[in-house]
């Protein structure tokens, strides 16, 4: 009798051992098809630009959860756009910064390196090389600074060649522009005649950092975003004309704050952004000539603002709904847009707590 009901009871605990394999193996498969899904399942990327009164700050977070800032801002204003760079930062979950690109070394988009390195981390820089206009002062006092911030932390340094891909996971980021060289060949998909160019007048070369800007061309999916930093006129035709070398955009950072320095028909009309975003102040940028180029591009259905601008008075701004921060607002507020492969996009304004749908194309 006690062998007997040994027996039963190992019969039951071995075929309770076997349905409970059973039961782990279909549940392993099941998190193993979960797992594969997620990982197959497409994440966003997102853009926050952020307002620094009239300089530049850009920061991309990838869908890897790699984060690349563009351009700091300006110095002193004790310490504002940092603050405000690592307000928004901290709303993206983020620590530390991977890499900070400085698109070219004017006082808006370097000088404030060296309050934001003593409020969050930063891994590595990015630059086009040594300084080339050295009879501007605030420009030299804003690389020295720089330069000395190198030097003492012994952060890393990478320096932006024209072709190079960033170190970027997941999505592609082309140096189409840098220390005044351009970009050679046709990017992929791109290389036809530009009808623009003939509406399009030629301008001198300039000779400040702007034409030196790192420009850089970004692509996840079928998405493709563009920002030229502080790039003008003269290097734009040259990238456009006779054929245009990059293509067509999805979302278009304005070049140059809006100024009338960048932002030629052959160049904005050239890649038809359907969104375009431009980091302005309220007293610098939005010239009016440069807001009408954008305003009647062929494919946009959108221009947005950081701030209002007295330049372009009550002709030249677009509605309310699409300015981060109205005419005489100074609150810092942010733009910040999520973006798919598939080209979906969504611009969310939080001063409204409002967002804008772009379905994919």
């Amino acid at each position: 009798m006690k062998l007997c009901g040994w027996n039963n009871l190992r019969g039951r605990l071995v075929g309770a051992v076997m349905v409970a394999g059973m039961v782990c193996c279909s549940l392993a498969a099941q998190q193993s098809k979960l797992r594969k899904k997620h990982f197959q399942a497409a994440e966003p990327l997102t853009v926050y630009f952020i307002d620094v009164e009239g300089g530049q700050s850009t920061l991309f977070v990838t869908p890897e959860h790699q984060s690349l800032l563009i351009d700091t801002g300006w110095p002193d204003n004790a310490g504002r756009d940092a603050d405000r760079i690592v307000a928004v930062a901290k709303l993206a979950d983020l620590d530390h910064i991977d890499f900070v690109l400085l698109t070219h070394y004017h006082t808006d988009h370097t000088g404030g390196v060296p309050q934001l390195v003593a409020r969050i981390p930063v891994v590595e820089f990015i630059d086009h090389g040594p300084l080339r206009e050295t009879n501007d002062p605030a420009t030299v006092k804003a690389y020295a600074a720089y330069e000395l911030m190198l030097e003492q932390s012994h952060t890393k340094h990478i320096l932006a060649t024209v072709g190079m891909k960033l170190p970027l996971y997941g999505l592609t980021a082309t140096v189409v522009s840098a220390d005044g060289n351009l970009l050679d060949a046709p990017m992929p998909g791109a290389g036809e005649a530009n009808a623009y160019c003939k509406v399009s007048a030629q301008r001198p070369a300039d000779q400040t950092e702007n034409a030196r800007s790192v420009g850089t061309v970004f692509q996840y999916g079928k998405l493709r975003l563009i920002d030229l930093g502080d790039l003008t006129w003269d290097k734009e035709m040259q990238l456009m004309c006779p054929n245009n070398k990059l293509g067509k955009v999805d979302v278009y950072i304005v070049s140059h704050h809006g100024w009338d320095q960048s932002g030629s028909p052959a160049f904005v009309d050239g890649i038809a952004p359907r969104i375009a975003v431009m980091d302005n102040g309220e007293n610098k940028g939005g010239s009016p000539s440069t807001w009408e180029i954008i305003e009647k591009s062929p494919r946009l259905k959108n221009l947005w603002q950081l701030h209002y601008s007295a330049e372009g008075g009550a002709t030249h701004n677009v509605a309310t709904q699409y300015i981060a921060n109205p005419k005489g607002t100074h609150m810092g507020y942010y733009l910040k847009l999520t973006a798919w492969p598939n080209g979906r996009l969504v611009m969310y304004n939080p001063r409204t707590r409002q967002s804008t749908v772009y379905p994919a194309p």
